[in-house]
């Protein structure tokens, strides 16, 4: 993980460029938001456990999964740097199985705690607003990927999304956790991965998975 610690600046840096707020409504909500790291495929809260907590990525990303009676397994959403989940703005029973996709670092918070902020501070709750209205975005985003885009294409963009900026990801995605994400068979997942190792637009290892031409892999999409 490319970042091992977060000192008291850094933390408010970031939360205040989350929001969009200034230093004092920031320094106010790192009060009330704990450092929490998690390594890769790590479960972070249960289907049918209390919720009291949200929390915002940093860094990494986690999926939700929804369990059937019958013990299926469907992934609901995932989230990444900048988004954020949980109970809001009251304690709630998580409706599915949260976890880690790679190592994560996330800003933990009690529900009713930063709900309290929004509330009584006009930069939060406008930083608030913003944060779920733009997430609203990224699921109508998602939801059209998988009604237009072909399976290969899916598996393409969660390569993408995983990777983010540093066009690495470590430790690389296991196939079929791709599968999953991409709501395809793990045989076509294995076969896209491995086209573009073959096509050198990715490599692969057991330590990480590297895009080395990320614009040939946005061009695939489709």
């Amino acid at each position: 993980m490319g970042r091992h610690f977060l000192d008291s600046d850094e933390k408010i840096e970031i939360i205040a460029t989350i929001f969009r707020c200034d230093r004092a409504p920031a320094e106010a909500l790192g009060k009330v938001l704990a450092v929490q790291r998690l390594a890769a495929r790590e479960v972070l809260a249960r289907q049918g456990e209390e919720s009291h907590d949200c929390w915002l990525v940093i860094e990494g990303g986690v999926r939700i999964e929804a369990y059937g009676v019958e013990g299926q397994r469907q992934q609901l959403a995932q989230y990444g740097p900048g988004e954020f989940f949980g109970a809001y703005p009251s304690p709630t029973v998580h409706r599915a199985e949260i976890a880690t996709l790679l190592e994560t670092v996330l800003l933990r918070a009690e529900a009713r705690r930063i709900a309290a902020l929004v509330a009584v501070d006009a930069q939060i709750g406008a930083g608030m607003a913003r944060l779920l209205a733009r997430q609203l975005d990224r699921a109508l985003d998602r939801m059209m990927a998988r009604t237009t885009y072909t399976a290969a294409g899916r598996v393409y963009a969660e390569l993408l999304a995983l990777a983010g900026e540093a066009d690495r990801i470590a430790p690389p995605p296991k196939v079929t956790m791709l599968a999953l994400c991409a709501n395809t068979t793990r045989e076509t997942a294995s076969r896209a991965i491995a086209a573009l190792i073959r096509r050198g637009v990715i490599s692969r290892d057991e330590r990480e998975l590297v895009i080395l031409a990320p614009r040939m892999l946005r061009e695939m999409i489709s």
